[in-house]
């Protein structure tokens, strides 16, 4: 079938019982009651006829989570993956605090659910012991059962038979041992992934997806630009013409998220869009609409050389008495552009009020930060607002701050009718919260041999944790207050006698949009620079750039590594240097054609307190005429600890990767007028599937901690690829994206 007859077919409504699967389009699918059968915690029931549905409080956009959190609990339990299922649940406050970022959702949960999924064992051993007849000690679980040597006795039974009557208090909950990694049948191991069939069958529910009666649609009205924005007047008379449209609200917002903003309603989302091109509308005020790439660039510049901005992330020794005293200090600035989220699915939320209660339905990744923010804008009391979880169509850090609620449930409050808001592509990036530019400046001293001296490592961005999560701030070292996912990766695993890490907020980012966190977080772009200043040192002096990095790794100190999720520490990340050093080839880089290079970067994460080891290389090919950059081959070896689900570790670590290649070399925006430039896909260029190189990634297999995968394979791919072109050309990049014109520019010079 061509994709041509597949869009008839399904305009036509042909496709409905093949993709629909027996649902109605919007229809959120509900699984058993979660007060069914037998329930030890929280997370998770057993139903009389044996099914297991596990409480899924984290969100999906791609990575599995469900199937892997699942995988966690049936270790543990001893269940029958054929018998497993999950569901998706709401905001009841039982849940606990709801986030999904950072790459903590196994990691986070894993001895909570571990010992979730140890208690229901305990328990039903003892009721199969009962019903037996036999002595506990002398029973096991396996696949469902409750077994004592010929005999056994199913889970299903035992629930049906009303015999699981355990329960378990916090305490008892943390004293559970767990099983040793030994006897582990699930765990490291590939199975089904629950949550692909209702992706590929059409019936999983996106933000974008959910209907509810009476609903009406919207779209909004940008303002010039982010902050301070008034409307002066509007006129819809020309909306009025179009078939469908409604009326326009001028959004009175208590949160200040809306600030200038208009919202049409119509009968479709097709007669709102058309009635917002012909709304006529004049405002006044609004702060950055000055404001370039190059003036937040400069201001980022001013700041990292000014030593009494910001405030230390962290400090050891005293670098500033080596600097001083060096006959000779590597140094360098490095920098990073603005970058969009550009998520699949934009912007959108669908919001009413059922009696006393508000429900929202929008792809989110922090509910817990999201619902105090909507109630506010509504005047109401928390408790009486409920979202609704979906499927993200791609969240990358956006769906962190899910603000464009706020504008559907003013509409929705206004009309007194249920709104379904959805922005279109231009609304959506002017509205992101993007990635800001950085700077960074880097200084270091070296010994004869290489050993670093000193280390200092300074980066001035916007921080997205201050405008929307300031609790999220740290204590700075010696004094000021630090946002760490603004500067984390700086703390590098290389030894050093003495380092110093400064973090500076921009505030010129500030006044001219809402920076925010994109994924890979501040390793996206505190690791380019250690990456980058790492790779010249070894080439200023005449090592082999592998070499010098693993004489780096010592493994000592600070870099030691801790119990339980940094086992090892730098060693770790030594291995898994070796293994891409042999598994690419690297020794035969000399034999290169001519404009070829392999580039190389190790990194550690998103955070030292969970760190995931990824040693990367890059070949590329350079064309020295035009510049133009061709990424032929990536390797990577990572080490991620035990792995809750094979198959999906996998599809991140390529996912992650082929994202950090693309910010590397094909996307990112600039900032004109207050506003990125990029507005659509025409002219803001993700990589292309003939863009994609050959990907060789394998996984060093142990036990160890499981930690994060989502975002941790994005950070090493822009410095290996930047050490490449420096490899094949000889040009040293210090900017990403990094473009054709700043090649032959480099090479110029």
């Amino acid at each position: 079938m061509t994709r041509r007859w597949f869009l008839a077919l399904a305009g036509a409504g042909v496709t409905t019982g093949l993709m629909g699967g027996g649902l109605a389009f919007g229809q959120v699918p509900v699984g058993r009651s979660m007060g069914e059968g037998f329930q030890p915690t929280v997370w998770y029931a057993i139903g009389p006829d044996g099914k297991i549905t596990m409480h899924i409080h984290m969100a999906e956009m791609g990575q599995h989570v469900g199937t892997a959190l699942s995988r966690v609990i049936a270790e543990e339990l001893e269940a029958d993956w054929d018998d497993v299922e999950f569901v998706h649940v709401d905001t009841d406050p039982k849940w606990g605090y709801m986030v999904t970022g950072g790459s903590w959702s196994v990691n986070h949960n894993f001895f909570a659910f571990s010992r979730a999924g140890a208690a229901g064992r305990m328990a039903l051993i003892d009721a199969g012991a009962r019903e037996m007849g036999v002595p506990a000690a002398e029973c096991m679980a396996r696949a469902s059962k409750v077994i004592h040597g010929e005999q056994s006795i199913s889970y299903g039974e035992l629930v049906a038979r009303g015999a699981v009557n355990r329960e378990f208090t916090d305490d008892e909950l943390k004293a559970i041992k767990l099983k040793p990694a030994s006897e582990r049948r699930l765990l490291n191991r590939d199975t089904v992934a629950r949550d692909v069939p209702a992706k590929v069958d059409g019936s999983a529910i996106y933000g974008i997806d959910r209907t509810v009666k009476g609903m009406v649609y919207a779209r909004p009205v940008m303002p010039p630009v982010r902050f301070g924005s008034k409307v002066k007047n509007w006129d819809d008379s020309a909306a009025k013409k179009i078939p469908g449209y409604i009326q326009t609200v001028e959004l009175k917002d208590p949160t200040d998220t809306c600030q200038g903003w208009l919202v049409v309603v119509a009968k479709s989302w097709t007669a709102a869009s058309k009635a917002v091109d012909a709304l006529k509308v004049t405002w006044e005020g609004g702060s950055g609409r000055n404001m370039s790439e190059a003036d937040l660039l400069a201001e980022g510049e001013r700041l990292v050389n000014d030593k009494a901005a910001g405030a230390l992330f962290m400090l050891e020794g005293e670098p500033d008495a080596v600097l001083d005293a060096a006959e000779k200090v590597h140094e360098g600035i490095y920098q990073t552009h603005t970058v969009l989220h550009m998520q699949l699915e934009p912007g959108n939320a669908l919001v009413w009020q059922d009696g006393e209660t508000w429900r929202v339905h929008a792809g989110n990744q922090w509910q817990s930060l999201t619902l105090p923010l909507v109630a506010k804008a509504l005047e109401i009391d928390q408790a009486n607002l409920v979202f609704e979880t979906s499927y993200l169509g791609g969240g990358f850090g956006r769906r962190l701050f899910c603000d464009f609620v706020v504008p559907a449930a003013l509409t929705a409050k206004a009309i007194g009718r249920p709104v379904k808001m959805v922005m279109a592509r231009p609304d959506d990036t002017r509205f992101d919260c993007p990635r800001s530019p950085t700077v960074h400046k880097v200084r270091s001293v070296t010994d004869k041999n290489g050993a670093l001296q000193a280390y200092d490592h300074a980066c001035a961005s916007g921080w997205a944790t201050a405008p929307i999560a300031p609790a999220f701030l740290a204590d700075g070292v010696k004094g000021g207050k630090i946002d760490p996912f603004s500067i984390s990766g700086a703390d590098h695993w290389y030894t050093a006698e003495s380092m110093r890490v400064r973090a500076v907020k921009n505030e010129k980012v500030h006044e001219t949009f809402l920076p925010g966190n994109l994924r890979s977080v501040a390793p996206g772009f505190t690791l380019w620079a250690v990456e980058t200043h790492i790779d010249e040192i070894a080439n200023k002096l005449g090592q082999d750039p592998a070499a010098f990095r693993r004489s780096l790794l010592n493994a000592t100190g600070r870099n030691a590594g801790e119990a339980p999720h940094a086992v090892g520490g730098a060693a770790r990340l030594r291995e898994v240097l070796d293994r891409v050093v042999k598994k690419s080839g690297w020794a035969e880089r000399k034999n290169l054609p001519e404009g070829t290079g392999m580039g190389i970067s190790l990194t550690a994460g998103q955070e030292r307190g969970m760190p995931t080891w990824i040693a990367t290389v890059a070949q590329v090919r350079v064309d020295r005429s035009t510049g133009e950059i061709t990424l032929q081959h990536i390797w990577a070896s990572i080490d991620a600890g035990t792995l809750a689900h094979p198959d999906g570790a996998l599809a991140q670590a390529e996912g992650a990767i082929l994202w950090g290649a693309s910010m590397a070399i094909h996307e990112g925006t600039e900032i004109e007028n207050g506003l990125p430039r990029d507005r659509n896909l025409d002219t803001y260029t993700p990589m292309r599937m003939h863009q994609v190189p050959e990907l060789d990634i394998e996984f060093v297999a142990n036990d160890h901690m499981p930690v994060g995968l989502g975002e941790p394979g994005v950070i090493g791919v822009a410095p290996a690829i930047g050490n490449a072109i420096f490899h094949a050309t000889g040009a040293r990049l210090r900017t990403i994206p990094m473009r054709p014109q700043d090649i032959l520019k480099a090479l110029e010079a």
